[in-house]
């Protein structure tokens, strides 16, 4: 071994060794090799097994229809309650007593309010119509001033005239009389002098002297007559002015007192309004002291309790679940997984209490869970980031169990396309999202099954 001596001895020693036969193969570990290598090869045979990807999410109970989901029963006033008419869990019908209200505003404790507001209404129409005969009045008063008015115009102005037509007369006379003194005084001149001269005796002279006087108190005369005349057509003058205006501010009275008693009216026919404004409100008012179901349903809670609790406008009182909703699940997925739902996308649900064994990616041998459709995707999201969507039971599968109770929580998988276990495995790994993008007959298939939806 050491090779000291040129004469080697491996041609003489056995080349067995000795250690190895002694060794035996167990049984056992024969049967372990057998069943590693069988693991290894199923494990490799579902490697290449179908995969359905899906977006899980968590959620609870609704209904789908608004106005299917639990309602609470608001007071519109404030009051105190006087009786309840229901307890927890009994069954009302639209438009049953729920509970009854009592007054607490002191503006509306008279228990007349209504008749005697009533009762203000009808004197307020009553005064109405005793000005509307006032305003009747008033309206022929003022038509009989102006006819008043006319008539004393028109007599004014026959007057004028015939104050005129005397007046001509007189100027006529005055002028006739003012010749005749003239020819008189010419004619008493010369027989004055023929007088001083000797020629005509005083008889005569005296004579035509009692002429010319004459004359010239017939000149006075009919100038007085004229200025009378000229009075008189002055006078009849101012008194037509005066007559229309007496009149017309009789009239302007009239009118003045028949345009306040207008408005008047139009006030009282405004606070009318108001009072009757007023008399709806206290008539719906008188209504709210029962507060009634506004839909069937159960009384599932009571805000309020006990006689006597005071409650305020817009408060609720109860909380009415309506008989009969239409269930649908209300699911919160994440983000990034919005884009790959579309509605009527397949989902499985797992509801709370309900026992069920669900493999996410193999739907055909889930126990307890049941199927579902997309039928909501919402546009803006919920709080904590998270979009919700509404899932309703699908008419082709098992119908969702009657037990089930609105909020009870759900465990949700929206089902997508498949793939291979490995690419499943392999995408989970490396945290990308579902693929959407199947074989190209498979989509082919969808486009063709979209344009016969279409049509």
């Amino acid at each position: 071994m050491l090779n000291i001596s040129n004469n080697s001895i491996r041609d003489k020693v056995k080349k067995e060794s000795v250690l190895f036969k002694t060794l035996k193969t167990p049984k056992s570990g024969k049967g372990v090799a057998k069943i590693l290598l069988a693991v290894t090869f199923l494990f490799f045979i579902l490697l290449f097994l179908p995969w359905q990807q899906n977006i899980r999410g968590n959620g609870n109970l609704t209904a789908f229809s608004p106005q299917e989901r639990p309602q609470s029963v608001e007071t519109a006033i404030a009051g105190r309650i006087a009786e309840w008419h229901v307890i927890e869990g009994d069954y009302v019908q639209k438009g049953d007593t729920i509970l009854t209200l009592s007054e607490v505003k002191d503006k509306y404790f008279d228990p007349e309010l209504l008749p005697r507001t009533q009762e203000q209404i009808d004197a307020k129409e009553g005064g109405i119509i005793e000005k509307r005969k006032k305003i009747v009045n008033l309206q022929s008063q003022i038509n009989a001033l102006n006819d008043l008015l006319e008539a004393k115009v028109e007599q004014a102005e026959n007057k004028l005239q015939q104050a005129h037509y005397k007046l001509t007369s007189d100027s006529i006379d005055y002028e006739a009389a003012q010749i005749q003194f003239a020819n008189q005084e010419n004619i008493f001149e010369r027989n004055k002098q023929r007088f001083e001269a000797g020629i005509i005796a005083l008889t005569k002279y005296q004579e035509l002297e009692s002429k010319f006087q004459d004359s010239k108190m017939k000149l006075v005369s009919a100038e007085n007559k004229y200025l009378e005349s000229k009075t008189e057509v002055i006078n009849v003058e101012v008194g037509i002015t005066a007559a229309r205006s007496e009149y017309l501010e009789k009239i302007s009275k009239a009118q003045s007192e028949l345009n306040s008693t207008e408005s008047e009216i139009y006030a009282a026919q405004a606070e009318i309004t108001k009072m009757r404004n007023e008399y709806t409100n206290l008539s719906i008012r008188n209504e709210q002291y029962q507060l009634i179901a506004p839909q069937a349903g159960y009384v599932v809670r009571a805000m309020k309790a006990g006689i006597g609790e005071t409650i305020k406008e817009g408060e609720s009182v109860a909380q009415i679940m309506p008989e009969g909703a239409e269930m649908a699940v209300e699911m919160y997925v994440n983000a990034m997984d919005v884009p790959l739902l579309k509605e009527n996308r397949k989902v499985r649900i797992e509801f709370d209490g309900w026992p069920a064994l669900q493999f996410s990616g193999w739907p055909q041998v889930s126990v307890g869970t049941f199927g579902g459709v997309v039928r909501v995707i919402d546009r803006v999201s919920s709080k904590g980031g998270k979009f919700r969507i509404l899932v309703t039971p699908d008419p082709t599968e098992e119908d969702w169990p009657e037990q089930l109770r609105m909020g009870s929580g759900t465990k949700g998988w929206v089902m997508l396309n498949d793939v291979p276990v490995w690419y499943e495995i392999w995408r989970q790994l490396n945290g990308f999202p579902p693929s959407l993008y199947g074989s190209p007959e498979e989509a082919k298939a969808g486009s063709m099954d979209d344009m016969e939806a279409k049509k």
